[in-house]
């Protein structure tokens, strides 16, 4: 069984203002097949972790570790944490002009798997998952998220997620900008690329919404830079209910 392991991780981002500590003590372990969130006000250091994970130079690891199957997560190159089987799907995906949809994936799991999938099957599971995501079969030909709308670029991360088959999914508010329609089709999507996979994922959100339709096996209260409380699904209600407002003052005075 794969599990994801992050122990006690300190995170640092150079600023305007000088080097600034983002993530201050972060333990987490997440199993296959497990659904974690995180949630947390702006500024606690959700995305942060998210980045981290996936390899971003503009973030420095000063202390802790970050295991993926007790291999160090860490010593690995952006391209190899992919492949080692490691998928981030971006809060605000980027536009890639020249390179269409359909040469972008299939680049992409031949890059992984080390071998070009068979044409044959490679475009049927394309157009069995464009369908199911109930995006237009022509997008496979337009540039990757060029011109496309909030809710599509989403989608196409959703794409990506179920062809590529990564052992861990990071989904760092996969949830913004989606109407009630789009954010059930994208939640659909993880929960089938789960379904078929067994994945584990770690799902980064400021609301409660989305887990509406992907449950939770666990929720994590992110506030400066740690984790604050931790429980299970009623967690999040309790949010709903109350907001980050009383761990914001529990950690206003323990600063004092």
């Amino acid at each position: 069984m794969s599990v994801l392991e992050i122990k006690n991780l300190h995170v640092n981002v150079e600023t305007d203002q000088g080097t600034r500590e983002i993530l201050r003590g972060v333990d987490l372990v997440i199993n296959e097949g497990e659904i974690h969130a995180i949630m947390g006000p702006n500024g606690s250091g959700k995305s942060t972790l998210a980045y981290t994970i996936a390899g971003h130079p503009k973030y420095t690891v000063v202390e802790g570790e970050i295991l993926l199957d007790g291999e160090n997560v860490l010593e690995m190159s952006v391209d190899e944490r992919a492949r080692a089987g490691l998928f981030l799907a971006m809060q605000y995906p980027v536009e890639i002009p020249g390179v269409t949809v359909t040469n972008f994936l299939r680049t992409a799991k031949t890059a992984i798997d080390g071998e070009a999938p068979s044409v044959r099957h490679w475009v049927k599971d394309v157009r069995t998952a464009m369908g199911n995501l109930k995006m237009d079969s022509a997008f496979a030909e337009r540039n990757v998220n060029e011109g496309f709308s909030g809710g599509e670029k989403k989608r196409n991360e959703i794409l990506q997620l179920e062809l590529l088959k990564p052992k861990f999914a990071v989904l760092d508010e996969t949830d913004s900008g989606l109407d009630v329609d789009a954010l059930k089709i994208v939640s659909e999507g993880v929960n089938r690329a789960k379904e078929n996979t067994g994945l584990g994922i770690l799902l980064i959100t400021h609301y409660t919404r989305i887990l509406r339709y992907i449950k939770p096996d666990f929720v994590h209260v992110f506030v400066a830079g740690k984790i604050a409380e931790q429980g299970g699904p009623e967690l999040a209600d309790r949010l709903e209910d109350e907001g980050y407002d009383r761990y914001q003052v529990a950690e206003t005075a323990s600063a004092e």
